[in-house]
């Protein structure tokens, strides 16, 4: 299997890496390959499985934040 070797990784963005991995349980190696896979690789999902997940995490957001008054107008205004 092919070797990589990366140079002159910023600090926090090392340390970031490594707070990751220990918390996937993972070596810092393996979640290096595993990011690399997600961003270069990643996987399609079917549309009723999107919209599975947008109902998963709808409970957590606060749906009064900006009113549809609001959202309409907010179309409306970027419309010619």
């Amino acid at each position: 299997m092919p070797a990589l070797t990366v140079k002159n990784i910023p600090q926090h963005l090392y340390d970031k890496l490594k707070l990751v991995a220990e918390s996937h349980h993972r070596s810092l190696n393996s979640e290096i390959v595993h990011c690399l896979e997600t961003v270069l690789m990643p996987q399609k999902i079917t549309p009723v499985e999107r919209i599975r997940l947008a109902r998963a995490v709808r409970p957590q957001f606060d749906e009064n934040i900006v009113s549809r008054e609001e959202i309409t107008q907010a179309i409306d205004e970027g419309r010619p």
